[in-house]
């Protein structure tokens, strides 16, 4: 059985049902499942078993994801809950009906700017909720986002990209390649980053819309790093002449090398994307002077091996397809190449007792807290803290808490404790627990707030009395028409999502109301000069029906059709009566006969 398999049919915690595998990355595999305590669909994102064996990693693991759990923004993936079972450690997310970027950019090839500019500010929306709350994303890529089929976008993996970097650190191996091209030059060089550590990777993402390509290509992940730290592209309206050079200036603005002249806040960078969508003339006009800032680093900027701060010609080139990134070391002459292995050699004597030393020490410490420890103390007791009322992020960012316990959350609608606060913890308040080298297990219970609605039943309701309903919870109605021999017309035969279910304010609503039953049209016959019983047979071949008819004095034989409410040839609905005048001979008192047709 694959790895991926082996959960198909499990259920998490009595609550989730494994259904199938959609997705597969280097540190999870992501499942649909359906929630059954709520009664609906989710996706179930899966730690691979290295990292979950990882106490670091789990704790680190924990405190992200409930730090992204309290985002709540329409651009961004929503995480529903965070916890684990046995050695499992899993987040719950919604579970979204769309591609990713990279997939919609393959199918499509070049954006219109215009797109690329819809999804840019989508984007810019989701990083300014996440930085306004201290989360930076870190992974920024078309990888990461993804495209409804209403072309919205939304953003996922907030906090797991953290995990992520720390794993791969900035060793670039194979694993790294997917992110390489739209890492920033302070993540290449293994630095503290921030939040212009997004925006950088977003203008690699709005390069690649606009233009069809990464701006860095190489053999290897190193190569493409190094060109982030000492190159400068191919501006996007080289490749192509389409874009508007207000949209090129934002771009290569959010993508500059260095620091203090890219975009400072993602706020900048919005209101310029909100500013050219407005004015594209008038900020085109001021595109030369902001593309005229990006430049490569200088010499001063960097520093070779040799010491001598000379940035190697090939580094200082504007980056193209056939160059080749900078040059890490100069060829060593024979002279210095035998001076620096006699170096070398006494480094490595000196390396060696350091390591044998280290080994001594190290082997005494392990001894005394895995044996000889428990031999000369005794177990130490704790009393178990109040966490309830008690606001979540405090207390993920108390090491006294995070540092002895392992917080397991789930999140609950209350009308009692506001957003984000603890509603009940299990090991209550007071209990006396045996402190021991692993954590203790803590679950709590957090408020989601009363910001949530319930869809109300509107099945069966006439759809404009169905949208009021919606609207005054909030609640945004689109209608679709369906045909039904069975469901009165104008009334709604069914919703997505279903009654009961819990939705944000703003949320859409999809009504599907009946159209009444499907309406066949037919030609009308030719009936005049037929005998009556003729006439009504004629008409009903073909579904339609004698309406009234009316006998008049005529020298026609009796019974012949004289006239037809409706021409020959005429398109009607089925059903459709048409009245008759027959001939009652000469003599005839003119009356009319009402069929039951």
């Amino acid at each position: 059985m694959a790895y991926e398999d082996r959960y198909l049919g499990r259920y998490l915690d009595n609550r989730y049902e494994i259904l199938e595998v959609i997705g597969t990355g280097g540190m999870a595999v992501v499942y649909k499942a359906i929630c059954h305590r709520l009664n609906r669909a989710v996706a179930v994102k899966i730690l691979k078993d290295e990292f979950s064996s990882n106490d670091e990693f789990r704790r680190r693991f924990h405190t992200e994801s409930h730090a992204v759990a309290m985002l709540s923004h329409p651009n961004i993936v929503s995480v529903y809950d965070v916890s684990h079972t046995e050695n499992l450690e899993y987040i719950v997310m919604e579970l979204i009906d769309g591609i990713t970027l990279k997939q919609y950019m393959k199918k499509r090839g070049v954006l219109t700017w215009k797109e690329a500019l819809h999804f840019s500010l989508q984007i810019t929306k989701a990083l300014e909720h996440a930085h306004g709350r201290g989360i930076i994303h870190r992974d920024i890529k078309p990888h990461n986002i993804m495209v409804l089929r209403d072309s919205s976008v939304k953003v996922a993996d907030f906090g797991i990209a953290r995990l992520q970097s720390m794993q791969n650190d900035i060793s670039f191996t194979k694993d790294a390649i997917g992110s390489v091209h739209y890492i920033s030059p302070e993540q290449a060089k293994g630095e503290a980053v921030d939040a212009r550590t997004d925006i950088y990777s977003l203008g690699i993402v709005m390069y690649e819309m606009l233009t069809g390509r990464l701006p860095f290509e190489g053999d290897s992940p190193v190569s493409v790093a190094i060109q982030h730290i000492s190159s400068i592209p191919l501006l996007p309206g080289e490749i192509n002449p389409d874009i508007p050079k207000g949209l090129e200036a934002i771009t290569m603005k959010a993508m500059n090398p260095k620091l203090e002249e890219r975009y400072q806040t993602i706020n900048e960078m919005m209101d310029d994307l909100e500013e050219f969508r407005k004015n594209p003339e008038q900020v085109n006009e001021m595109a030369p002077s902001i593309v005229g800032k990006i430049t490569p680093p200088m010499e001063k900027d960097y520093d070779d091996d040799d010491g001598k701060g000379k940035l190697p010609k090939n580094v200082r080139e504007r980056y193209t397809p056939s160059a080749r990134p900078a040059g890490l070391k100069g060829e060593l002459v024979k002279e210095e190449y035998l001076k620096k292995s006699k170096s070398s050699r006494r480094v490595s004597i000196t390396l060696g007792v350091f390591l044998v030393l280290a080994f001594i020490v190290g082997t005494f410490i392990f001894l005394w807290n895995f044996w000889l420890s428990d031999i000369f103390s005794k177990p130490e007791t704790i009393a178990m803290p109040g966490f309830v009322g008690t606001k979540l992020e405090e207390v993920l960012m108390n090491p006294h808490y995070t540092d002895r316990f392992n917080f397991n959350t789930t999140y609950e609608v209350s009308d009692d404790y506001d957003e984000g606060y603890i509603i009940t913890q299990e090991p209550a308040e007071g209990r006396t627990l045996v402190k021991s080298k692993d954590k203790i297990d803590v679950k709590l219970v957090i408020s989601r707030g009363t910001n949530y609605v319930k869809m109300p039943n509107v099945v069966g309701k006439d759809y404009r009395q169905a949208i009021i309903e919606l609207e005054k919870l909030k609640l945004v109605a689109e209608k679709e028409t369906m045909i039904s021999d069975t469901v009165e017309m104008g009334l709604v035969i069914k919703t997505i999502p279903s009654e009961g279910e819990e939705l944000l304010p703003g949320s859409t609503v999809y009504l599907t109301v009946s159209a009444g039953p499907e309406i066949n049209y037919v030609l009308v016959p030719k009936v005049t000069g037929f005998m009556l019983n003729s006439a009504i047979d004629a008409l009903e071949e073909k579904n339609l029906a004698a309406g009234s008819i009316a006998l008049v004095a005529d020298d026609s034989d009796i019974g012949t059709v004289l006239y037809q409410s409706v021409t020959e040839g005429s398109e009607v609905a089925e059903h459709t009566s048409v009245d008759l005048r027959v001939s009652g001979g000469p003599n005839m008192v003119n009356a009319s006969v009402q069929t039951g047709g």
